[in-house]
């Protein structure tokens, strides 16, 4: 059996290949950073095109489009070694229009791409619980399910080429508005004096409670910022790829300002390579220098 393909090994990617490992299957990876290829303890190789050589199916987790790109379509990349009936399946959040794109460039080499957006976090990804949402053919959809599978509790095929960036996109812009508004709300609470823990319960009994409130703010509020998850500036990207998107679509993006400006703000304080939830406190930095746990 040829190993699977891996390109990207870093927080999400590092995850999914161990849980590939954990499942019995050979793992053959590749990314430019060689500590990742290190930590995340997979059979690393000295090439991407070593990698396609290899593999029948290659997953990517990387970065942004760009990367993506370059992985495809530089000197050594995918394009320039893949074969007739391999499948390429992208775990990154990328730009939906850029997607197509590479779709269309791979069939002409008889390559399937699919576009799997996942959600879920460092935490599900471990356990194997990611949610993937899929654009691409159904067959290809159906080679690679049993893989899928061993780093996932729900598979959603969404349509054609770019479907699944785009779900995530939107998906992620909601993960963006949940989580900034809430730590705004939390540091307001804050400073009015009321028992957080209290008031969180408060929230998730009644009408804004939402993802951030009910799985990050509890830990939040004890000082534990959840590190490992995706990072502000990733995060951000993810936004302004989001309001990329909406102008597209003719979709009028009233609701970005906030979250743009809060991760933009973590971003400009220092916060930016730290996990996303760390926007609390950049905005408890503005607020006087508020902490939800203690008085530091």
């Amino acid at each position: 059996m040829p190993p699977v393909g891996f390109v990207g090994v870093g927080n999400m990617g590092g995850r999914i290949s161990r849980r590939l490992l954990d499942a019995g299957h050979d793992v053959l990876s590749y990314d430019r950073d060689a500590a990742q290829l290190e930590r995340a303890g997979v059979r690393a190789a000295a090439s991407v095109a070593e990698v396609v050589a290899a593999a029948d199916v290659v997953l990517l987790s990387l970065p942004d489009s760009r990367v993506v790109e370059s992985v495809v379509r530089g000197e050594g990349g995918i394009a320039a070694t893949a074969r007739t009936g391999q499948i390429v399946v992208d775990l990154s959040t990328a730009a939906p229009s850029s997607t197509v794109e590479l779709h269309a460039e791979l069939a002409e080499q008889g390559v399937e791409l699919l576009d799997a957006g996942i959600s879920g976090g460092a935490a599900a990804a471990e356990k194997g619980t990611l949610t993937i949402m899929v654009g691409g053919s159904e067959d290809a959809l159906a080679t690679v399910r049993p893989l899928l599978d061993t780093f996932s509790a729900r598979v959603y095929h969404l349509g054609a080429s770019g479907a699944g960036h785009t779900a995530k996109l939107l998906n992620n812009f909601l993960n963006g508005i949940n989580l900034t508004a809430s730590a705004e709300v939390f540091i307001a609470a804050r400073k009015a004096g009321l028992d957080l823990k209290t008031f969180l319960d408060v929230v998730n009994h009644s009408s804004g409670a939402n993802w951030a409130t009910e799985n990050r703010f509890p830990h939040i509020i004890e000082g534990d910022y959840l590190e490992g998850g995706l990072t502000g500036n990733l995060l951000l990207k993810d936004l302004t790829l989001y309001v990329d998107l909406a102008r597209e679509l003719g979709v009028p993006a009233l609701h970005a300002s906030g979250p743009v400006a809060s991760l933009g703000l973590a971003a400009g304080l220092g916060y930016g390579e730290q996990i996303s939830n760390r926007v609390v406190d950049a905005i408890g930095d503005l607020a006087g220098g508020v902490r939800l746990k203690g008085d530091e």
